[in-house]
C-alpha cells in the first residue's frame, strides 16, 4: 500500500468536516473520492497534504507516519497535489511554471545561484530540460513561452498538472481537473490521468463529473457529510442503491 488513513477527523469548532474516515490505496492506481458538496472531499486533500492538521487519526505514506508533517515535508517526501482554483503564476511563462515545480527537488542553495557556479548552471539545464519534457507528457510543449495567463482554460488545468509532476510524486493528488473542460478537453484530460497512472504514479482524484469518475477510476471512496459510506469498483458504486440516495437523492446520478 502506498497510503493508509485511519480513523481520521477534523474538526473546525463543534463542526466534523470528516469523521473517522479509513482507506487504504494501492500502488499504481487511480483512486476517485466523490460525494456531495460539502461531504469533506477538500478537507481530506487537505489533511493529506499537510495544510491542514488531523484533529484525530492517522495518515502513513509509504509506512511513515505523516500526520503531524508541515506541507513542505510532504511535498518533499513524494506527495504532490494541484488546485480546483488554477494556481499557476500567471506573468511566468509556461516553462517558468513546471521549473518552479523542478526546483523543489533542487541541490544548490542561495549561495551556488547567487555566485552563478558552474554547478548551479549545470542543474539550471538539467531543470529546464526536464520541465520540457514535463510540459511535451502534458501536450503543452509548444506553449513553453507562452504567458501561463495567456494559456486557455484546459491547458492551464494541464500546466498545473505538469508542474505537479515535476516535483517528481509517487502519489499525486488532483482536486476536481475536469472543472470547467468542455467535452473534448475532459476526454483529454482523462487520456492525460490514464497515462500518469501507466508512468508508474498513483493518483486520487477529487471529482464531480461521473463520466470522468466511472471511465478512469480502478477504486471509488464516497463521502457524505464527512463519513465514508461506500467503496468499491466503479461498478459496484454504480449500482449501490445507498450512494445513489446519498450523492443526489435520485436514481439518474450516473
Amino acid at each position: 500500500m502506498i497510503l493508509e488513513v485511519r480513523d481520521l477527523t477534523k474538526t473546525f469548532g463543534g463542526l466534523k468536516a470528516i469523521e473517522e474516515v479509513s482507506f487504504r490505496v494501492r500502488h499504481g492506481i487511480i483512486l476517485s473520492i466523490i460525494g456531495p458538496n460539502g461531504a469533506g472531499k477538500t478537507t481530506l486533500f487537505n489533511c493529506l497534504t499537510g495544510i491542514l492538521p488531523p484533529t484525530k487519526g492517522r495518515i502513513l505514506f509509504e509506512n511513515e507516519d505523516i500526520s503531524k508533517k508541515k506541507a513542505y515535508e510532504i511535498s518533499a517526501g513524494g506527495i504532490a497535489r494541484t488546485f480546483q482554483n488554477i494556481r499557476v503564476f500567471g506573468s511566468m511563462s509556461v516553462l517558468e511554471n513546471v521549473m518552479i515545480g523542478q526546483h523543489s527537488r533542487s541541490r544548490e542553495g542561495l549561495f551556488t545561484a547567487i555566485l552563478g557556479t558552474g554547478r548551479f548552471i549545470r542543474e539550471e539545464d538539467e531543470i529546464r530540460s526536464k520541465a520540457l519534457e514535463y510540459l511535451e507528457f502534458a501536450g503543452i510543449r509548444d506553449y513553453a513561452d507562452t504567458l501561463a495567463e495567456n494559456l486557455p482554460y484546459g491547458d492551464r488545468k494541464r500546466l498545473e498538472i505538469a508542474r505537479a509532476l515535476a516535483a517528481e510524486p509517487r502519489l499525486l493528488l488532483l482536486d476536481e481537473p475536469a472543472a470547467g473542460m468542455n467535452p473534448q478537453e475532459t476526454l483529454e484530460l482523462m487520456d492525460l490521468i490514464n497515462r500518469i497512472r501507466e508512468w508508474g504514479k498513483t493518483v486520487i482524484i477529487i471529482e464531480h463529473d461521473m463520466k470522468v469518475v466511472m471511465g478512469i477510476s480502478d477504486w471509488i471512496i464516497v463521502l457524505d457529510h464527512g463519513v465514508k459510506i461506500a467503496e468499491g469498483t466503479p461498478g459496484e458504486i454504480q449500482n449501490n442503491p445507498y450512494v445513489i440516495e446519498a450523492y443526489l437523492g435520485k436514481e439518474e446520478v450516473f
